[in-house]
């Protein structure tokens, strides 16, 4: 059978996110000079820049993945691969089956930090046996009887995958406990810059084996989440020496000078005809009040 491997950063941040500083062009711009097959923007709690990023992504010879980065009841989570903003502040394990039922793979990003409002492991939906037969478990981990015992307990749905390696943490203490975590309850891992500038983005990222493909542009969005469901990921996550970090640096850097150099001259452009043709409209328009003026002057003398 054949097979390819694609890489991908599923966790970066636009200027559409309170947080995020780069338009979603040059992010696209950035993951295809140095690599990457596909980059998801998840902003916070927007969708729209998202989306515009997935049907714009082609053109960089990307795959076009739309996501987001929700905030639940519990902490944030991210939802790869829907179109539609999922309900905000909703507990995590129904957050998860919004997702899902739509379609969408749920990962939950730099878990156990909650100074990043990342999720206690006791929220996280993991199933988990019955302390007996008579004493069902509960989708938030506690027994049926703890609520008012009339309804049955609904179904636990997991998440997708876990951010086992987020770089953006200071310390590898959270991701060597997520790694933990997700080795202990069989979920996948990722990796994902959660960058927030064009400098980081890729500075780690997940390679996903497709199965069925002969090239990576044949694969689509909906290979890339069923990969990470069926948990063919290898995470590539480390700190980058500093040589490497700096030709990064310096990398990003050039292409976000050529990008704001070329739409600063189409902005510049635009405004010059902008400002030609709103001249072009006040000379004709004095042209013709001109014109009225000297017509009832000289209807007075007839």
């Amino acid at each position: 059978m054949s097979r390819v491997t694609v890489s991908i950063d599923p966790h970066v941040h636009s200027e559409g996110s309170y947080d995020g500083h780069e338009p979603v062009e040059l992010i696209l711009e950035h993951a295809a000079e140095i690599g990457l097959d596909a980059v998801v923007i998840t902003d916070h709690d927007v969708i729209r820049e998202s989306r515009r990023a997935a049907e714009i992504a082609p053109e960089y010879g990307l795959i076009g993945i739309p996501g987001v980065e929700v905030s639940t009841a519990h902490g944030h989570l991210l939802a790869i691969g829907v179109e539609r903003m999922p309900p905000r502040g909703r507990p995590y394990a129904e957050t998860v089956r919004w997702i899902r039922d739509r379609g969408g793979v749920a990962i939950v990003p730099h878990p156990f930090q909650r100074s990043r409002h990342g999720v206690r492991q006791r929220n996280i939906p993991v199933p988990e046996p019955p302390a007996n037969a008579d004493e069902p478990v509960a989708a938030d981990g506690g027994s049926e009887d703890e609520g008012s015992g009339t309804n049955p307990a609904a179904p636990v749905t997991e998440v997708d995958a876990i951010e086992v390696f987020n770089a953006w943490l200071f310390t590898g203490y959270r991701n060597r406990r997520a790694r933990r975590f997700a080795a202990e309850h069989g979920y996948p891992g990722i990796a994902a810059s959660d960058a927030h500038h064009l400098q980081y983005v890729g500075r780690a990222f997940t390679e996903l084996t497709i199965d069925g493909v002969g090239s990576v542009p044949e694969v689509t969005a909906d290979d890339v989440l069923a990969a990470i469901r069926r948990g063919t990921t290898t995470v590539e996550g480390r700190r980058a020496p500093i040589r490497m970090a700096a030709k990064h640096y310096v990398g990003a850097a050039g292409r976000r000078s050529a990008y704001y150099a070329r739409t600063g001259a189409a902005r510049s452009a635009r405004a010059t005809r902008r400002t030609t043709l709103g001249a072009l409209t006040a000379a004709k328009v004095a042209a013709l009040q001109s014109v009225h003026r000297t017509r009832r002057l000289l209807s007075w003398f007839a």
